[in-house]
This record gives C-alpha cells, structure tokens and sequence, in this order.
C-alpha cells in the first residue's frame, strides 16, 4: 500500500488590501493605548484622593492632545511648569514619542506618583523633576506649556493640599520669574498655556491660535 509522503496543500487566497491594512494597524496598536481614550481611564492610574482632583488640577486628555501637536518639534525638549501627576507629559510622550518631555513639581508626592505612572507605561521620552521653578535651567528647554500652576496662590480653597505655602505674594513673583525666563528664550519659541491670564507672556510673543473657548492658547516668539 502506498502511502503519501506529504499531506495535500492548498494555498489560502491572497488577502485583500483592505485586510492587510487592517493586519498592519492590528499590530500597531499600542496597548498603552486604552489609558489615553479619556480622562476616567487614565485617572485610573492613580489613587483615589488624586482622582478626585482630577476636574480642577489636572490637564484633559483632549488639550494634552491638542497643546502636544503644536509643541512637539522633533527632538525638542518640553517642559511642564508645574507637571501635577505628570498627565500631559505622559499624554504628549505616549502621542509624540520624537520629543522629550520634562515635567517640573515642587510637591514630592506627585512627583513619585508621575514617575511610577511612567515606569508602568514604559515612557522613555519623559521625566519629571522635584523641584521649585526658580531650581530650573531653563536654557535646557526649547518649548513650554504651562496650565496656570500659581493660581492656587490667588484660590487657595481649591489648592492641590496645604503642604506648601501660598499667596498673592508668590503669585506675582513666580508669574514675573516665569515671564522673564521665556523672554530670555531665543525667536522660535513655542508656548502653550492653558487657563492662564497671559500675564506669563513677554510682549514679543505672537499668539498662534486659539481652542476650547480660547482657554488653551498658542503662543510663539517673534
């Protein structure tokens, strides 16, 4: 009896474009992914207390979205100017991975929560720093964005914790440091702020564009 040495073979049909362009975005996907569909999936990322802050100290996705697009030039350095719990540098550095991004944060706890969040999405393009704004090299940094982070000197019912001191004072010193260290900034520069008074933003910046009931701005050095 003879006995067949191989089994038969049909070859499957070639796939369609449109199948293989589904196969190609199916591996492409990043499983990081699902933390940036909104707000409440990347909360979840953190303890509860943080959570509950997240409607006033924290950034939306949608504008880390948004404010990310225009600062991301390829290679540039982005710093966060009072980074929170890190959501738009790691917003930005999930969506933009050809910047870098810095976040800066005088409170120690969001800082380790910022960092730990980072390790766990295994974000290469971010870190964050503990330290006072006027502790920062601003030299080393080519774009900025800022969502307003004195204004809990001006709101102190709303602010973050009663770990550090706040007042009128201190928002009028950090704005008048802010704004003289992006007027020392070179032609080019990107800035973008959200929720701010502008006061932050020496004369010789042009805005670019407005969003979100012209709460986000986008501003360049002339």
């Amino acid at each position: 009896m003879h006995v067949p040495t191989q089994y038969p073979f049909s070859a499957f049909p070639d796939r369609s474009e449109e199948q293989q362009r589904a196969t190609t975005l199916f591996k492409k996907k990043n499983p990081n992914d699902c933390f940036f569909r909104n707000d409440a999936e990347f909360d979840w990322l953190y303890p509860e207390h943080l959570q509950s802050l997240s409607q006033k100290q924290w950034t939306p996705i949608a504008i880390a979205k948004k404010a990310a697009e225009y600062l991301a030039v390829k290679g540039a350095k982005v710093l966060d100017v009072g980074s929170g719990i890190g959501k738009f540098c790691l917003t930005a550095a999930h969506f933009y991975p050809d910047s870098f991004y810095f976040g800066v944060e005088q409170r120690h706890e969001l800082v380790h929560y910022a960092q730990t969040t980072q390790k766990y999405l295994d974000l290469n393009n971010v870190s964050f720093i503990h330290a006072n704004i006027t502790q920062v090299n601003f030299h080393q940094f080519d774009h900025f964005y800022f969502y307003n982070s004195f204004f809990e000197n001006l709101d102190q019912e709303n602010a973050i914790d009663d770990h550090i001191e706040t007042s009128y004072g201190l928002y009028a010193y950090y704005s008048r440091y802010l704004k003289s260290m992006l007027n020392d900034k070179p032609s080019g520069t990107r800035v973008v702020t959200y929720q701010s008074f502008g006061e932050i933003i020496p004369i010789d910046y042009s805005m670019k564009d407005l969003a979100y009931d012209s709460l986000l701005q986008l501003w360049v050095k002339d």
